[in-house]
């Protein structure tokens, strides 16, 4: 399915259009993947944009659905007291990943900000992100330098690494996870992974977890 020619290339290109900033190599690579160009990539995030100001476009869940169809996988999450779902759908260029949304119950809001509206679809998206596919184990990981860009989930290195500690970014296509992992002598560290759309751009020295 898809609107107005948009669909799940184009929506690739609205994700690496975002990681960019961080890895213009690697989303290179992946724009030639494609089969498409970095004016495209840009011209697809400008039309994502202004669809998603739009009142005739879809809102919450059911956007995702117009352009990507309707979700394969569809998950039960417990988030505190809540009864969350989990809609997935997987994406060409990262095969052992889904991208996923987080819908909370209908009329939650969630901790440190206001939801965008399911609809009929569901309760509100509380987070939308790449995560690693339920039947794909995570790579192994025992220090820092096992994490390369684009290798890790956010779920990944909070596993591998625990614990940790998940912070906003300057965008909300980004967040930040403080950990400790050791260096490559084997000395543990503290460390800070940056992440957009919840896939690992690159690990910088930090400061100790909050």
């Amino acid at each position: 399915m898809a609107i107005h020619g948009f669909a799940t290339t184009e929506f690739q290109l609205v994700l690496l259009r975002r990681m960019a900033d961080f890895r213009p190599e690697l989303v290179e690579q992946a724009v030639e993947r494609l089969g498409s160009s970095r004016a495209a990539m840009r011209e697809a995030n400008k039309r994502w944009q202004a669809m998603l100001r739009s009142p005739r476009f879809p809102h919450g869940a059911r956007r995702f659905a117009a352009v990507l169809g309707p979700p394969p996988v569809v998950l039960p999450r417990r988030i505190g007291d809540l009864d969350c779902t989990a809609q997935q759908w997987p994406l060409p260029l990262w095969p052992d990943l889904r991208f996923e949304i987080l819908l909370g119950p209908q009329g939650g809001v969630p901790h440190g900000g206001g939801p965008h509206s399911g609809g009929p679809a569901g309760g509100p998206v509380w987070n939308e992100w790449l995560v690693r596919a339920e039947d794909v184990p995570p790579p192994a990981a025992t220090t820092v330098a096992d994490l390369a860009p684009w290798s890790r989930v956010v779920g990944d290195v909070a596993l591998a690494f625990p614990p940790a500690v998940l912070r906003e970014g300057s965008a909300p296509t980004r967040r930040h996870l403080d950990f400790t992992a050791p260096d490559s002598a084997g000395t543990p560290r503290p460390w800070t992974a940056d992440f957009t759309w919840g896939l690992l751009q690159e690990v910088r020295p930090g400061g100790p977890p909050d």
